[in-house]
């Protein structure tokens, strides 16, 4: 296993870091940091040395270059069991490192800004993180490489189980995670960038399209029981949706139960009235709106009450006791909402198998992202639709009878 001895910690995102590296100094850890991160440590009482000091080369170009080093990349990539490379280590003074704790530049929360300017964009891409990333990944039988504060927990614990070391099951799993990291990172860069145009426009469809997708759970199976499946999820998408909803009880969700909730929750969310909407096989069954969250439900499941029956119903308001109960005198796979009041939860509790999900905030449909087809060896994108045409007025009546406003009210419904 590899001994910790000799660590680089260079982060933006903070959380975290002084307690995991005041953990790693009951090791006997030798801590070499950078600029901000190396003040954060200091005032937190951790013994840091610069990696300028190390080095003897200063930070130059304004920080632009900090790390980039052989006596920190020929310590991080160095093959620890290959004589050649311990003696070119000897010959030029370099130290073996076997940990790097580095998370990158805030690259995507800077370019979510309204008109980010394209210069303060460039200015955080990291070069040194990717690169340092990369290289302890890569070597992963001797360099641990730490890129998410939810792990140090475990890295402290593992190194008091095995008295200052790490397990190469650890570093491989590690080192997966990191290269995902910075393949989403770049990925952010790309399309970002290929979205400007020759004229420093914004284009929606760049000339290629990275989308970085994180597992969120396997599946039982896919659409069919001889089909393998999982489901993935976009990181960091923030309209209310089917892939950052939370389930609270219930067996686990299917393929077909996701693809379902997906239809019946993007229905629901074309409302600013309270709305109930029940889907069966991919397709709405019953939809209506009411002054209550009770009465919508009840009018939704009269438009079809068989096909209700296993269906899916999703709602744009909290689920109070009395839905709670209707819901609960029925056969569903899956109930969505933005809430859920404590009594309802409770009554829903009896229907062990039945799966109850919890939205983010439910606003109406966003225009924010693209909508994707996939066809096989390739996909369609477009805007995504986002309802109604707000301006309704100014339909165009083509025969000679015009509707009545409640035909006019229907028809606005149904679109």
């Amino acid at each position: 296993m590899n001994k910790i001895k000799r660590v680089i910690i260079s982060v933006s995102d903070k959380e975290g870091i002084s307690n995991f590296a005041t953990g790693l100094q009951d090791f006997d850890v030798e801590i070499l940091s950078t600029g901000g991160t190396a003040k954060h440590l200091r005032d937190a009482g951790v013994k840091v040395m610069d990696i300028s000091e190390y080095t003897g080369s200063p930070e130059i170009l304004d920080g632009r270059v900090k790390t980039l080093h052989p006596k920190i990349y020929g310590g991080v990539l160095a093959l620890r069991d290959n004589e050649t490379h311990l003696q070119q280590m000897a010959e030029n003074e370099i130290e073996p490192i076997d940990m790097i704790v580095v998370n990158l530049y805030p690259f995507e929360e800077v370019i979510k800004k309204e008109d980010v300017d394209l210069m303060e964009a460039i200015e955080n891409i990291d070069i040194g993180g990717p690169t340092m990333l990369r290289a302890a990944a890569k070597n992963y039988q001797y360099v641990t490489i730490v890129t998410h504060p939810e792990d140090y927990k475990e890295l402290l614990k593992e190194l008091k189980k095995n008295k200052g070391s790490i397990s190469p099951d650890t570093n491989f799993r590690l080192a997966v995670k990191a290269f995902s990291y910075v393949s989403r990172y770049d990925a952010a860069i790309s399309n970002f960038l290929g979205a400007i145009d020759q004229n420093g426009e914004h284009t929606k469809f760049p000339p290629s399209l990275t989308i970085h997708m994180d597992k969120k759970m396997k599946l039982r199976y896919g659409e069919n029981p001889h089909q393998e499946g999982s489901f993935y999820v976009q990181s960091g998408f923030e309209e209310a949706c089917i892939s950052n909803s939370t389930q609270l009880q219930g067996k686990e969700l299917s393929l077909n139960n996701i693809y379902d909730t997906d239809a019946a929750l993007e229905v629901v969310k074309d409302f600013s009235e309270t709305a109930c909407v029940v889907v069966k096989h991919n397709n709405p069954c019953g939809v209506a709106t009411d002054e209550s969250v009770f009465e919508a439900f009840l009018k939704a499941k009269a438009c079809d009450p068989v096909s209700s029956f296993g269906g899916i119903v999703a709602f744009n308001r909290e689920v109070d006791e009395a839905t709670a109960s209707e819901l609960a005198s029925m056969f569903l796979e899956v109930v969505i909402a933005p809430g859920f009041s404590e009594k309802a939860l409770e009554v829903l509790s009896s229907k062990r198998n039945l799966r109850v999900m919890k939205t983010p905030e439910l606003p109406l449909k966003s225009n924010a992202g693209l909508d994707f087809k996939k066809v096989i060896g390739g996909a369609l994108i477009q805007d995504r639709d986002t309802g109604i045409d707000k301006d309704f007025d100014n339909m165009k009546v083509l025969t000679k009878r015009k509707p009545t406003d409640e035909e006019l009210s229907a028809l606005k419904f149904a679109w």
